[in-house]
Formats: C-alpha cells, structure tokens, sequence
C-alpha cells in the first residue's frame, strides 16, 4: 500500500522516508483530496443548522491528511529534490490551486460559513474560536467568494498560471546558481581566501576529477568566503557578476519573464478582488495593515539609516583608495573592504572565531539555551527514516514529556535551494482530547567538514543556526487546538519575532561560554574575541539597514499599483532603488531574478517584515537583558504569550501581554547605533 496512505506505525508517526517513492505522491495527493472533498460535501449536506462545531471546526479538520502530504511534497522540492520530483510539485501545485479553489468558490459551503458568522454570538466562543471563525469568514471573502460565476472562472485561471510560475522561479534560481562553477589552478590567485574555503574548494575540485586545482561555486559556504577575502579584484567581480545574475543570464533558467508575469498575475488577482494592488491585498491581513503603512515604516527607518550608511561608504572609499589605490568602490569591492576595515579598527578577523565554533557544538549550545530557558532536552534518535543521510532527527521533551521531532539538515548538495530556512512536516494541534505534538525541520546550508577539519562556522553562520532555531521553537512549542493557527501560522510581519530575537543570545559571554570552545584543544573562546563580536556587531549598521530597506522597496514596488507587466526588470528595479542606492550601478544584473523570498517563498509584499520583527525583537530582548539573559520568568511570559500562542489572537494583543505595553523602535535604534530613542511607535 502506497505508505502515504497507510496508517503510520512508525516512532511518533514519523514520515517513513525510506519507504516513499516519487510515484507515491501524486496518487496519494490526489487521494487525500477526494477525501478532504467528501467530508467538505458532508458538511454542505448535513441537514443540522450551521454552527461553528459543525461546519467551522470540521472543515478546519477536512485537509489535515492532504496538508500533510503536500507539506513533503514542497519541503523535500526544496531540500533534496531531482527531476522527476521537481515535475511531481509542478503538477501538485497545479492540482493544489484547483482544489483551494474548488473550496473557496463553493457558493453552497460559503452561505453556511456566513451563516456561522453571521448568527453567531462572538461572547460564546474563546479567543482561539472566534479568531478561526474570523479568519475562515474572511479567507472566502478576500479570496473570491463574493465573486460573479465570470470572475471566479477568471480567478481560478490565475490562481493556476501563478502556482506554476512561482514553482518555476525556484526551480529555475537553484538550477542557474548550480550550473555555475569557478576553477582556479594557479595558486597565486587566492591570495586573501581562508585557509577552511581553500580545503573546502580543492576537496570539491578533486571529487570532480580536477585534482591540484581549486573549485568555487555559488553556495554561501563557498561564495561569501570569496568575495570577503579574496585579493584579487578581477575575480571578486566575476564571482559577484555570477551570483547577481542568477536567472538574469538569457538561458533556459532565466527568470524575467516569469517575474513580470507572476506581479502582473497578483495585480490582476488584486484587482478583481477589489484590491488596488496585491500589496493592499496582503497587508490588510497584517499587522502593518496597509502599503501606505509599510511605506511610512520604510521611509522612516530610511531616514535613520541613509546618513549613517553614506558616511559609512565614504569611509570606505577613503580607506579602499588609501590601501589600494581604488578610485571607485565597486559592489565587488564592498564586503572585501568592510572585512578589512574592521580587522584594522578592532584588530580582529571573523576568521579567528571558526575554531571556536564547531558546529556540533553550535547545536549543543542552542539545545543548552532551549534547556535553561524553557527546559527543553533533545536526544538524537537513530531510528527514524530520514529523506538524506545529512539529516538528524532529535526527540525534543519537556521535564521528560514528549514536546515533538526536530529534524536538522545543514550542508549545500545538488538539489538542495540556496538558503536557510524552517519548516513542518507536521503542524502541533488537539484533536479527540489528544494534543498532536509538531514535526520541525530546520534547513541550512553551511562550511561542510573536510578532510582535516570538522564543519567550523562563521559567527554569521552561528546567527543563522540561532535564528532558525528561534522559529524552530515557536514551532515545537506551539500549543493550540486548531493546526491552521499553530506555531508560526501567524501574521507575517510577526513570524520574525522568535528568530530574530534568538540572535541576541550569540552576543552574551554567557551563552558563548556554554558551547563556544575550541574545537582542538577545547579551550573557552577568550573574552577579547567575545569584546570584538560584541564591537563589530553594529559595523557598517548603516550600510546593512539600508540594505534590508532596500529588499523592502523593492518587495512593495513590484506589488504596487503600478505594476503592468511590461516592465523591463533591469530597469524597474534601479527605479525602485534609486532614493536607497549608494553604490555605482552595474549593468546587466539584478536582484529580482533571484528574489525568491517574495517571487517562491511567502514574503511577497512582505519583506519589511524582517525589520518590522526587528524592532519587536530588541524591544522584546530588553525584557532579558533587565532580568537577565536566562531568567526563567521572563522565559516564561515568552513561551506562554508568544511561542505557545501561534496564531489564537491578533499579535498587538498578545504581545503588549508580554511586554506591558506597546513596542517602540527605541531599543532597535539604540542597538543599531543609528540615533538616540526617541519614543517612536511602530
């Protein structure tokens, strides 16, 4: 029997990977939505007046074996995909549209859904029961319910285009940035490049027959060492020129097309719902409520950053023309010479710190975080099926109850996107009195060990672990009835919220000395290197705020109003950027063909969402540094008003319940260095 289908009777109902084959998931898929369908015909027949227990509760419950399977579907075409795999998400994402649109546009299973909501009354219900009553109300309204037969049909024929198109530019990202690759042979070349990114191209270079030589690619293990540290001007360019055209190139995998086609498809979509654009649409469902909202918020932090950053630059030109007689800073001159730059003012090279960041000892240290905070243990089980044999899987347990299933799967390899991220395979929720505990998988791609060394991170490989762990706790800590809004199933401008707060325990000398060791000798990471990482986090704060305002403009103006689908990309995108752009232009390249946080992933007109968490997280971390960085009360209050709250109330609700009142940009500010608090609201 296909073992998607079956009863699992693996350990803690455990995906049985080793026994899934490509061809099981289309039938099963298929299947599940017969399935779902029948009991969704169920509800619409049932002669019993609608209700919220009967209609409401079960069609949240329809889709859960569906939900599942396509959740492996999607998250293994993401981390260990091929081409018949990468056909089968094509074709799901296709079936998938239909589907969501067959229960969207039911006009019959809507007037009960309105009926519930109409004739309900609000005080009868919990917090957690009139938000899913809310939310499922109004999924049907913004997405096509109301709509003329003639405009659901149109609907529909978008909504397929766009599930396709979007599968294509991811697909098409990885493939472009996999088909590159960068040998050297003279030695002389990698003049600058660390020792660890050397070993680490040589042993690709000698796997692909090219012995004596050293391979480059377009991974971040690989890339980021290059155009940090390697010497030689000509070739930082052409690295950099490689990655910045990714899906810009003119070949089969190029991406321009399917960009103009995927906004203009949202703005069309936008429009027949009766949105001015696909940004309103969004952002009425967010905790930034509006685009004019977002851009104010952008605007506002642009002022803080964009003197900052200019005068940052402008020492940076000065230094690069003083050191090496650079006229014009180039953009595959800015990370070579910021890293410089700070080695001169705090005496201090990031390179210093890999011994001292092992990754085993990484992932014991934010296990060790997860303990003291929210006594959370993680024991490695050896007995549960894995999609790769990078993959560990750990059992995660509160004061020895069972919590949930943490899969870790950290190196670059040949189907596998770019990136770093958390997923689910299967989301927290109580069903029959039974709490189903959560399967999380977090998904990065770091420095692989090499002959001679065990996997040694960057401390900005350290952040991504922590940051990544912090979703992975909002995940496994997640504890509502209803999956649709469990663990991270929460407003998107708030999801960054436990990530991003995670980050800050990487800067205590309390928490580095719990696993920052030396990975030869175990010698503690000294205090001056703790001082340095603690100087050099606000280096070039400017540069890298306005940065990530920048990825926010672009995000919003390909969402605007002003979309039309015949845009040049090239040229649309240096329009966007122009009020945030500091640095020389270069031609032929863009950041758009490769944006896949908002053309794949989930963050179209969504990328402010990252600074917005932001100045949540800082204002949240004073909690800790108040009480102290491991006080278990303010773990608490965390745990039970953030992490374990998902999505059962609005997020300015629930967090002025953690915090006592509402978040302000001070501390984000302060940190950053950027200006003095002033009592800005967000």
């Amino acid at each position: 029997m296909n073992p998607l289908l079956r009863d699992l009777h693996t350990k803690f109902d455990s995906i049985p990977f080793d026994e899934i084959k490509t061809e099981h998931f289309l039938p099963a898929l298929k299947e599940a939505i017969d399935s779902s369908k029948k009991e969704i015909e169920s509800i619409k027949s049932s002669s019993e007046s609608p209700g919220f227990n009967n209609t409401i509760e079960r069609l949240e419950r329809a889709d859960s074996k569906l939900n599942w399977i396509a959740g492996i579907i999607f998250n293994l075409n993401s981390a260990n995909t091929n081409d018949a795999l990468q056909e089968v998400a094509k074709e799901s994402s296709s079936i998938l549209a239909s589907y969501s649109n067959d229960i969207l546009l039911d006009q019959e299973l809507f007037e009960k859904i309105e009926e519930v909501y109409k004739n309900t009354d609000f005080s009868t219900l919990n917090a957690e029961e009139k938000t899913l009553l809310e939310k499922t109300y109004k999924s049907f309204v913004r997405n096509g319910a109301k709509l003329s037969p003639e405009d659901k049909s149109q609907l529909r024929e978008i909504d397929q285009e766009l599930s396709q198109l979007t599968v294509t530019f991811g697909e098409n990202v990885m493939k472009d940035a996999q088909g590159f690759s960068f040998e050297i042979e003279e030695e002389e070349k990698l003049e600058g490049i660390p020792a660890s990114a050397l070993e680490a191209a040589a042993q690709l270079a000698e796997s692909q027959g090219k012995k004596g030589s050293w391979v480059f690619t377009l991974d971040y293990p690989s890339y980021i060492p290059f155009v940090t540290y390697a010497k030689d001007r000509l070739l930082r360019k052409k690295m950099y020129l490689a990655f910045a055209k990714r899906g810009f190139n003119g070949n089969d995998f190029d991406n321009r097309e399917v960009v103009k086609k995927i906004a203009s498809l949202r703005k069309k979509r936008a429009l027949l719902l009766g949105y001015s654009s696909h940004a309103a649409f969004v952002l009425e469902e967010r905790m930034a409520k509006s685009a004019e909202k977002v851009e104010v918020f952008l605007s506002e932090l642009k002022e803080y950053a964009y003197p900052v950053a200019k005068k940052e630059l402008k020492e940076l030109e000065e230094f690069a023309k003083k050191e090496d007689g650079i006229d014009q800073l180039e953009r595959w001159d800015v990370a070579f010479y910021i890293e410089k730059l700070k080695q001169k003012t705090f005496n201090f090279d990031e390179e210093e710190l890999r011994p001292y960041f092992q990754l085993e000892n990484v992932i014991k240290g934010v296990f060790e975080v997860a303990k003291k905070l929210y006594n959370l243990s993680f024991d490695k089980l050896d007995d549960i099926s894995v999609y790769h044999e990078d993959v560990d899987v750990y059992e995660v347990k509160e004061e020895g109850k069972h919590v949930g299933l943490l899969y870790l799967d950290f190196f670059p390899r040949k189907g596998k996107k770019d990136g770093a991220w958390m997923t689910v395979f299967r989301n927290q929720k109580i069903e029959n009195e039974d709490n189903v505990r959560p399967h999380i998988s977090v998904v990065c791609n770091f420095t692989k060990p090499t002959k001679t060394k065990p996997s040694l991170l960057t401390f900005n490989e350290v952040l991504t672990l922590f940051h990544e762990f912090g979703h992975a706790l909002h995940g496994l800590l997640a504890n509502s009835t209803y999956s649709s809004l469990s663990g991270t199933s929460v407003l998107w401008d708030f999801v960054e919220l436990p990530s991003q707060i995670m980050e800050n325990w990487a800067y205590e000398k309390e928490c580095l000395d719990l696993f920052a060791k030396h990975y030869e000798d175990g010698g503690a990471i000294p205090m001056e290197l703790i001082q340095k990482i603690r100087q050099a986090a606000t280096f070039f704060s400017g540069y890298y705020n306005l940065r990530q305002i920048s990825f926010g403009m672009l995000d919003l103006a390909w969402h605007s109003a002003l979309v039309t689908g015949g845009e040049d990309v090239e040229a649309f995108e240096k329009k966007a950027l122009t009020n945030v752009d500091l640095l020389p232009p270069v031609e032929n390249v863009t950041m758009s063909c490769a944006f896949s946080h908002i053309f794949y992933g989930g963050y179209s007109a969504g990328y402010y969402s990252y600074k917005w968490a932001e100045i949540l997280e800082a204002d949240a971390f004073e909690s800790f540094k108040e009480a102290g960085i491991f006080d278990t009360q303010v773990a608490s209050k965390l745990k039970s008003e953030i992490l374990s709250a998902g999505g059962n109330e609005h997020p300015s609700i629930i967090y002025k319940r953690f915090k006592g009142k509402d978040p302000s940009m001070d501390a984000f500010l302060k940190r950053e260095g950027l200006v003095e608090g002033k009592g800005h609201e967000v």
